[in-house]
């Protein structure tokens, strides 16, 4: 058992106190005892910000990575960015209230290391400074965003679970996730994705986001923070970020690269937008992710939102009533550095309204900058404790500023389950769609000799000839690419016609004629053809040849087993369409509606 830090046993003896003083008192509701744990926690957040120092306070602010599997890893990148050799040494120089993990930080190689990563630098700022444990935040959207793979349990993503409508099923997939983050020592998921994704075009959201309904995104939205916040013990579960505030979901352009102009005027945003952001506010959220992105025809002054008060002070806190913490995208993105200098970010930031700044470019550079911000009299101090308040608040209420350690000997009783796995199956199960039929081919109700795999996507080709061998059946993976040329669609096609049986995976065909030829190419053998969308669920429109169509809105080995379930019969298609597919001949009209998908 991993034991407390004696540094922190004052705080905690403080809370003790406050705590049982609060118990003590006769409480008829829960919303009494709601606001008794405020009480104590605000007297617990006061306590600690009256003993620290401006660039404890200041430090507070950021959020970043370091480069190392463990804290105490020598790393060049470490002192070519931040001035120092070591994680640990990272969270010590800036004082900062919080880590994200990648996999190019080589922070997440596997579940054992990562909660030893995270003791070691929770270790490092319990060991310094104020002494505040950390925010250790990723992005395990699950899906196409998963920093953490196997043996971690892995689920489908959002637009997936949008396909089953269940939002229990929304619920649970949360509470796995929160529940293995938490014994890596990650205790807050930048997810769920609360963008409504109505753009089909949208490069960056896609799947990530539940549905192109508002009502469906925003139950699914709702559900997620539950399972992320509510399904436990505090010490067991992590923050919920409701991202991208305003609404990333009707965008052409990637805020990664370019900064993204949205024609929503305030009625829409209110009709399109806004739910889910309503319903991760009412569902308790901790946290909510800016997102730099225009809207000009709701605030004129061209700021991306993440800088603009009028989205973040006016639209967030003023008029949805938010109270909790705000966090900002990553400050490294092209979306938030296209007007002013990387000096003028961070503070501009927290200006509008933002309370920690995620990776900014330079980081001595920005810390210094909301230093001499606060020194100048620009920004009060004032304001900077604000921020510290909500920021402490949060992990006041997670249990992270008194149980910031994990025990790594024990991370393999929760992360990758084998009970986790089976529900994981059992929820992608429900998502599978099958959007045509006309063949009849489906189910499979015979084993074929031999079946051919091919079109996109490498890894996915393995998972899925993996479910297929694994029930005796003769699968052969044929990878094309994501543009595959006519010599090579001829090499598949000739493939085909000593097969019983094709698969063809598409990804971006919309976009793709390559992709497009392949499918057409397969149909025209005579050979029973499947084809899958694995990716963007927008494929099916652009090849109305094919006779059998199914949607996966994932490529994940758990969604490729559900797949092989689907195509045998093991199980019946009941995913039901999240977006409408619009018909590339008209894009006013749909080729497959909102709703849309065949069940047995």
């Amino acid at each position: 058992m991993v034991k407390r830090n004696a540094l922190w046993r004052p705080l905690v003896a403080v809370t003790a106190a406050l705590t049982a003083t609060a118990m003590a008192a006769p409480v008829a509701s829960a919303a009494g005892r709601a606001a008794d744990n405020s009480i104590v926690s605000q007297a617990s957040v006061r306590s600690l910000m009256q003993r620290m120092t401006l660039e404890e306070k200041v430090g507070q602010l950021f959020m970043t990575y370091a480069y190392g599997s463990s804290a105490g890893t020598v790393d060049g990148r470490n002192q070519a960015e931040f001035g120092v050799d070591t994680p640990a040494q990272v969270v010590q120089k800036y004082h900062l209230g919080g880590a994200i993990y990648f996999a190019w930080s080589d922070s997440v190689n596997n579940p054992t290391q990562i909660a030893r990563l995270s003791n070691g630098l929770q270790q490092a700022a319990l060991s310094s400074g104020a002494r505040i444990p950390l925010l250790i935040s990723t992005d395990q959207e699950e899906g196409v965003v998963t920093r953490i793979g196997p043996p971690a349990t892995t689920l489908p993503g959002s637009m997936a679970l949008g396909a089953t409508r269940s939002t229990a099923s929304a619920e649970k997939a949360a509470t796995i996730t929160g529940h293995e983050l938490r014994a890596m020592g990650v205790n807050m998921d930048n997810a769920p994705d609360a963008d409504v994704n109505v753009n089909p075009a949208n490069p960056v959201i896609g799947v990530r986001s539940f549905s192109s309904d508002p009502t469906l995104a925003a139950q699914m939205v709702g559900a997620q923070i539950r399972g992320y916040q509510n399904s436990g013990p505090t010490t067991s579960t992590v923050s919920a970020t409701a991202k991208h505030f305003p609404g990333h979901g009707d965008t052409a352009t990637d805020s990664h690269t370019g900064l993204p102009i949205i024609d929503h005027d305030k009625a829409t945003w209110e009709k399109v937008d806004a739910p889910p952001f309503r319903a991760a506010i009412a569902a308790g959220t901790d946290v909510i992710m800016t997102a730099h992105i225009v809207f000009p025809k709701i605030d004129s002054s061209g700021d991306p939102s993440t800088l603009s008060h009028t989205v973040l002070t006016g639209m967030l806190r003023n008029e949805l009533g938010y109270r909790g913490m705000v966090i900002t995208d990553s400050l490294k993105m092209d979306g938030v550095r296209q007007k002013y200098p990387d000096a003028e970010i961070p503070v501009r930031a927290l200006e509008a309204g933002a309370d920690m700044l995620l990776m900014p470019m330079h980081l001595e550079l920005a810390v210094n900058s909301v230093l001499d911000a606060v020194r100048s009299g620009r920004i009060s101090e004032q304001r900077i404790d604000e921020s510290v308040n909500r920021i402490l608040t949060v992990k006041f209420n997670r249990g992270v500023l008194f149980h910031p350690l994990v025990d790594p000997s024990a991370v393999t009783r929760t992360v990758g389950t084998h009970g986790n796995k089976v529900t994981a199956q059992q929820i992608t199960d429900a998502s599978i769609t099958v959007l045509r039929n006309d063949d009849r081919i489906l189910p499979v109700s015979h084993s074929p000799n031999s079946v051919l795999i091919t079109g996109w996507g490498d890894d996915t080709m393995t998972a899925l000839t993996g479910s297929m061998t694994a029930r005796g059946i003769k699968a052969t993976a044929l990878h094309t690419g994501d543009a595959p040329s006519a010599s090579t669609n001829a090499g598949a096609v000739a493939a085909a016609m000593n097969s019983d049986l094709v698969v063809v995976l598409t990804n971006g065909a919309v976009g793709d004629s390559g992709q497009r030829d392949l499918v057409r190419q397969l149909g025209a053998t005579g050979k029973p053809v499947i084809a899958v969308c694995v990716g963007r669920p927008y494929d099916p429109a652009s090849v109305p040849e094919a006779k059998t169509w199914i949607d996966t809105y994932s490529s994940t080995p758990v969604s490729m087993e559900s797949l092989t379930k689907v195509i045998f019969g093991e199980v019946g298609p009941h995913g039901k369409l999240p977006v409408s597919i619009p018909d590339p001949a008209d894009p006013s009209t749909d080729a497959y509606p909102f709703g849309a998908g065949i069940t047995w």
